[in-house]
């Protein structure tokens, strides 16, 4: 049975899915332009099909995390798994055992360690360290992200919610097109609540860049909110065009926000943390020093500017393997 497929293949079926075609159509027509491509190329039409069960499996084990199906990034997930099966060469002296210093003592993730040392010449997967990390559990995985626990998680629709209690909120709906991402200085925040919802940290992140900023909190007053984002982000002010965020109460002083650091904080949908993304990863890393169930009230705000350090000094793979403190800095200079 045909088992690979190209990335030109999975947008016929993206498209042909959208218009309503079945899982059989849309094999014959893959299998017609299979064809087509071999007769141009003067050679023999491929003798292994695309079977209707091969568009099932590709729809069920590429899908995003709403459920959908978006080719681009179907392609990048079979890349990687295919990556996750091809078997290493012997390493050389000493790489495995460096590669396990800096994810014990910078918490920096496989895939960070291998991008990094790959700039220097120095070849080692991170499926490789993956695998020490799973012969030595009691020893590494309290270093990497998840613990080494897995979950599979299941797409669930989005919500709707009532009447927002945040006056003035501006829909991230509304949010200009080139604040995508890619555009230096659009930033989201979000806070990390403590032990029995009794202290909190409010996290700030520069979409392009990562650079992850944070601040104790004395409360969650929205008053105690404004002041922290503004005291963080005055110093880039001329950097903050827009700041996502989510329906918390705790950021109902928006527009007072908006006037000090002349920029428009957009709110996203009730329910939908994927649409500031960034944050959410950002509070991920931060939990690793900082686990749940963590009380913030004993820990000083020199522990989480350590915490900070660190996780700017992370290699990130949307960077090249450049740091946010190196790609940040570069930008403001």
């Amino acid at each position: 049975m045909y088992k690979q497929l190209t990335l030109a293949q999975r947008y016929t079926i993206s498209t042909m899915r959208q218009n309503g075609s079945s899982l059989q159509a849309i094999a014959d027509e893959l299998n017609r332009l299979r064809e087509e491509e071999a007769a141009l190329k003067g050679e023999k039409s491929p003798v292994k099909k695309i079977a209707a069960s091969t568009i099932s499996r590709e729809l069920k084990r590429n899908r995003n995390k709403r459920g959908g199906y978006s080719p681009g990034l179907a392609n990048e997930i079979a890349m990687i798994r295919r990556e996750r099966i091809v078997r290493n060469t012997a390493l050389k002296a000493g790489v495995l055992a460096r590669a396990m210093k800096l994810l014990t003592e910078k918490r920096w993730s496989p895939e960070q360690i291998s991008g990094y040392l790959k700039l220097e010449g120095v070849k080692i997967s991170k499926e490789r360290i993956y695998q020490e990390v799973r012969a030595h559990l009691d020893k590494y995985s309290k270093f990497t992200h998840h613990g080494m626990k897995y979950r599979r998680h299941q797409a669930r629709p989005y919500k709707t919610a009532g009447k927002s209690m945040i006056p003035d909120r501006v829909s991230i709906h509304d949010r200009p097109a080139e604040a995508d991402g890619t555009r230096f200085g659009d930033w989201e925040m979000d806070l990390v609540i403590g032990a029995e919802q009794k202290s909190a940290i409010l996290t700030i992140i520069e979409r392009s860049t990562n650079i992850f900023m944070q601040a104790k909190l004395p409360s969650k007053k929205p008053e105690e909110v404004e002041k922290a984002v503004i005291r963080r982000l005055m110093p880039y002010k001329q950097y903050v065009h827009t700041i996502t965020t989510d329906n918390g109460s705790e950021f109902m002083n928006h527009k007072n926000i908006c006037k000090a650091l002349e920029c428009t904080v957009y709110f996203a949908d009730p329910y939908c943390s994927g649409q500031k993304g960034a944050i959410e990863n950002a509070n991920k890393i931060l939990r690793e020093y900082f686990p749940k169930g963590t009380d913030f009230r004993p820990v000083t705000q020199a522990q989480l500017n350590r915490a900070q350090y660190q996780i700017n000094e992370r290699p990130r793979k949307k960077l090249g393997f450049s740091t946010p403190k190196i790609e940040f800095f570069r930008k403001i200079s």
